[in-house]
């Protein structure tokens, strides 16, 4: 029998989060030169009725907005407006097919692709707010009460079947968007890369044809490249379209087909080289930059995808592998693979987040969640926040919760006066059902107490991706 590592966390899943707005009760110190916007977004809500969801992915997008100054804090969420979650709002019930979880009579848009819930991410551009979910263009947001305004088609250049991931990059010198999307045809699979000016405007569409089926997630960029971690976790759309699977039972992992790095001029968005990086599945990169006419690629590289361990709620992660650090150094003109350095890690790891300024460069620090318990058998989730060094190729546990105790989002650093920075990560306590937001000293030692912790009025959701909007 398996062990339970995650006490409580069905209350997570269980809780359909309330829209609020309002002051944040804050205990402790804000420093005086920490001023803007903490913004996430994830999965809210997994049940309509008697009907409940299987996956992490499925629920329906909720956003948040914790705003930051000298005056102290105030939160603001608020339901993604999506068509799915306005139709099965309005019907009380599931009509979707979802990433994980399928029914009979369930619906899909135009017969071939999944009614987006936008969960996934959320960003400033281009003197807008942007939620972003698999494989759908971004929706609108008013950027103070976070009122969806719409799906964003970039002045129509582009419509709601323009393949678009969740993971945008963002150049922060220049402030141009460089995306990508996955085309999943059953005879010719393509890789689309986007490039968008600082003002919003489309630069080029490229697309270029897959091999194979692959389920991409995210990618990296650096002054001239753009990076796209390539694993054969292939889709088979006819389980999909004809057998009525959901995209969860229609993935399978094939290790001896190899992973590859996809290089593209970011540029021209041309193709540079395909280079061959071994058998790992990488969810999600860290940071690309430049070492003369190398590229240095970091991410998270685990063994095996670890979307299977999502599901099903509320019993995630019970056999879930080991991930770490992986650093890839490339010829991108020869399409060669030089070097590649793990730091050693016992741990799932996963959400990993730098110096936004620094994206693109190079850097030293990273910070990322992982899951604790790794290799014993039981449910878990994530409940540890990791720094990372690579200038001595060292991690180190920051913050442990209590037991019962989660970490609720991805964490944000946030550069300070100097060489000094903080962590913000909310952390959800399913006794109490209080979510707080805890701020940390970036480079504080392991072990020492939040500078301040911020609690909402509200529960709140096990949120995704997250970003800090200066103010």
């Amino acid at each position: 029998m398996s062990a339970d590592f995650a006490p409580g966390l069905e209350k997570a899943f269980e809780l359909i989060p309330e829209e609020q707005q309002g002051e944040v009760a804050v205990e402790g110190r804000l420093p005086d030169w920490l001023s803007g916007s903490y913004l996430g977004i994830g999965p809210a809500r997994f049940r309509r009725g008697e009907m409940r969801y299987r996956h992490w992915l499925d629920g329906d997008g909720m956003v948040f907005r914790l705003c930051i100054s000298a005056a102290g804090a105030q939160l603001t969420t608020r339901w993604l407006a999506s068509p799915k979650q306005v139709e099965e709002e309005a019907a009380g019930r599931f009509l979707y097919r979802t990433f994980g979880t399928s029914f009979e009579g369930d619906r899909l848009v135009r017969n071939v692709a999944l009614a987006t819930p936008v969960n996934v991410s959320v960003y400033p551009f281009a003197g807008k707010l942007l939620a972003f979910g698999e494989q759908g263009l971004p929706w609108e947001l008013d950027p103070t009460s976070l009122e969806t305004l719409g799906e964003h088609t970039f002045e129509r250049r582009l419509n709601h079947i323009s393949p678009f991931s969740a993971h945008p990059n963002f150049d922060p010198d220049n402030g141009e968007m460089v995306n990508f999307g996955i085309s999943f045809a059953t005879t010719e699979p393509t890789l689309t890369l986007y490039r968008f000016s600082a003002d919003g405007q489309l630069i080029y569409r490229r697309r270029h044809a897959l091999d194979l089926p692959a389920s991409v997630h995210d990618f990296s960029l650096s002054p001239r490249w753009a990076a796209v971690h390539v694993a054969p976790y292939l889709l088979d759309m006819k389980a999909f379209l004809e057998r009525g699977a959901s995209v969860q039972e229609a993935l399978g992992w094939h290790p001896e087909r190899g992973s590859r790095l996809w290089i593209f001029d970011r540029e021209s968005g041309d193709l540079a080289s395909v280079v061959p990086v071994g058998q790992g599945y990488c969810l999600h990169h860290i940071n690309a930059f430049e070492q003369g006419e190398n590229l240095v690629v970091d991410l998270l590289e685990l063994s095996e995808p670890v979307y299977p361990d999502y599901q099903p709620l509320p019993d995630l992660f019970v056999d879930v592998e080991p991930g770490r650090p992986v650093r890839l150094v490339v010829d991108p003109r020869a399409g060669r693979l030089l070097s590649r350095r793990e730091l050693p890690f016992a741990q799932a790891a996963d959400f990993a987040a730098i110096d936004p300024h620094l994206a693109g460069k190079g850097y030293r620090w990273f910070w990322m969640l992982s899951v604790a318990h790794t290799g014993r058998n039981g449910r878990k989730f994530l409940d540890r926040l990791v720094r990372g060094d690579w200038q001595e190729g060292r991690l180190t546990e920051m913050y442990a919760p209590a037991p019962g105790r989660y970490l609720a989002a991805e964490p944000a650093f946030v550069a300070g006066l100097g060489s000094t920075g903080v962590v913000l990560v909310p952390e959800l306590d399913v006794a109490t059902m209080t979510t707080t937001f805890l701020l940390l000293d970036a480079f504080a030692e392991p072990g020492a107490a939040p500078l301040a912790r911020l609690t909402a009025p509200k529960p709140m959701n096990l949120a995704f991706h997250t970003c800090w909007q200066a103010a």
